[in-house]
């Protein structure tokens, strides 16, 4: 698959006749929306699981260098909590930019608190796109963390937001917290009770 995966995006034609679309992040679109929005709601999907297996080229690293960001694995009997966007579909164009780097729309069921369900999308990163990364030791996936920086900032920045954004929705991810702690460490940060 090519790095630059807009124009497949641009080809998917689900929801192409909707008013409004549910979108579901779970990475830097949780605490990063960057667009408007009609409803915001916390939400989960099943059967996936958050990894930092993807790399990052054009936002969180560089082509020499990339930083490592989150993607979607599918895992049996997994939940990923996130945050679900209720958007129009012209908020689209913008965001198949802003994931352009390997990642693909898919048609996924939201599930909110409330037992509600709907029907919407969610951009994952899957093995065979040119910026996967993989698994590695939690050690070296923190080291490239710490050390990475891109055109949107610091590659810390945005593992230590989303570690803080999941707190605040009272979401523990194991995944993220112990790269977090470790990028923490790294950055001689003192040690805390999380």
């Amino acid at each position: 698959m090519a790095l630059d995966t807009t124009q497949q995006n641009r080809r998917m034609t689900h929801f192409n006749d909707h008013d409004a679309i549910w979108l579901f992040g779970y990475g830097s679109l949780i605490w990063k929306a960057g667009f408007d929005y009609l409803e915001r709601r916390p939400a989960h999907i099943r059967g996936w699981t958050r990894r930092f297996w993807q790399g990052s080229h054009d936002h969180r690293g560089t082509p020499a260098a990339p930083g490592r960001v989150a993607t979607l694995l599918p895992t049996d009997g997994a939940i990923c909590h996130g945050m679900a966007y209720r958007i129009t579909p012209d908020i689209l164009g913008p965001l198949d930019v802003r994931e352009k780097n390997g990642y693909l729309r898919e048609v996924v069921t939201l599930r909110f608190a409330d037992g509600g369900t709907t029907q919407g999308l969610v951009y994952i990163a899957t093995e065979d796109n040119a910026a996967y990364l993989g698994d590695a030791p939690v050690e070296t996936i923190a080291r490239q963390i710490a050390e990475a920086h891109g055109p949107s900032g610091p590659n810390r920045d945005y593992l230590l937001n989303l570690d803080e954004a999941l707190r605040a929705l009272d979401v523990e991810d194991a995944h993220v917290a112990e790269l977090a702690r470790h990028v923490r460490h790294l950055d001689g940060e003192a040690p805390d009770a999380r």
